[in-house]
């Protein structure tokens, strides 16, 4: 039996990928160009994308389980509704589906409701699921880096009501995780969602600190001006995600990114170790550049 992949070549899809195949599943990878896409041994690429019906006709077939991820994007919810009505056609009935913490929360901004609009297409037609809600990626913080190293700062405008950040390899490995046992197990399993969180609820004062601690010199947080942080990302990023983006962190702001009881344990019980903590990432990054 075949678990299929998409986003397979981006920094939470190949983490996936990686742990299922160490695992031993039949992996098969939907990828945008197979020249590039770089994966193990053993994995099956089919190139397409989550527009083009007929590679996802070709791509679904003979597929018993799919992992769906899709990027922030002007269509991501197309794209999602697309995929799944195909998977359908395919007589896919298992899904696990990356989606975002508090997706029921953040209702204005636009990929958190997209995501929440997807999971309940999920659990309205009937697949038997798991719905990831990742919270905030520690591995965003490589984007920033610089930023951080060179000037002392940590510029993301997470405010002082706390995330809950989890590490991208912790959350390929719970998607893998759940992909198999839904892959394996003989009769349906029951719908269910999982937040995937870290250890720690920090604020950026919190996580300036870390920073100062890990390079021996102060870091300082630059505060919660999310126009300015807009302003930033447009000019790397198209103006509708970087106004999407400023939602975002403006419901950091005002809700935090909050893990409910239990979950830490969960994970940590699912895992069989520790989750990976925001000082490690630190480290690894300090210790790189």
């Amino acid at each position: 039996m075949t678990i299929l992949v998409t986003g397979a070549t981006g920094t939470i899809g190949r983490q996936v990928v990686d742990n299922l195949v160490e695992r031993g599943a039949d992996v098969r990878a939907l990828v945008r160009d197979p020249a590039k896409a770089g994966l193990p041994a053993g994995v099956t690429v089919v190139t397409g994308d989550l527009l083009d019906v007929d590679a996802l006709r070709s791509a679904f077939s003979g597929v018993s389980t799919l992992f769906l991820l899709n990027a922030v994007v002007a269509d991501e919810f197309t794209q999602a509704l697309i995929a799944l009505n195909v998977a359908r056609e395919a007589g896919i009935k298992r899904v696990v589906y990356l989606s975002v913490i508090h997706s029921d929360v953040y209702v204005n901004v636009p990929h958190f409701a997209g995501k929440f609009g997807v999971e309940r297409m999920i659990e309205q037609m009937g697949f038997e699921a798991t719905i990831l809600r990742p919270a905030y990626f520690m591995s965003n913080e490589f984007t920033i880096k610089d930023v951080i190293l060179q000037h002392g700062v940590y510029p993301m405008p997470i405010g002082a009501k706390g995330l809950a950040m989890v590490d991208g390899r912790d959350l390929g490995e719970t998607a893998a995780i759940e992909l198999i046992r839904r892959e394996q197990t003989a009769g349906p399993l029951p719908f269910e969602r999982i937040n995937v969180v870290g250890p720690q609820t920090l604020t950026g004062a919190e996580v300036a600190a870390i920073w100062s601690e890990v390079l021996g010199r102060p870091v300082v947080y630059g505060g919660d001006e999310t126009a300015r942080f807009e302003q930033n990302l447009r000019q790397f990023m198209p103006g509708w995600m970087a106004y999407d983006m400023r939602m975002m962190a403006e419901r950091f702001l005002s809700d935090g990114m909050m893990p409910d009881a239990g979950d830490v344990e969960r994970l940590t019980t699912l895992l069989g170790r520790p989750l990976r903590t925001y000082r490690n990432l630190a480290a690894e990054i300090a210790a790189s550049a």
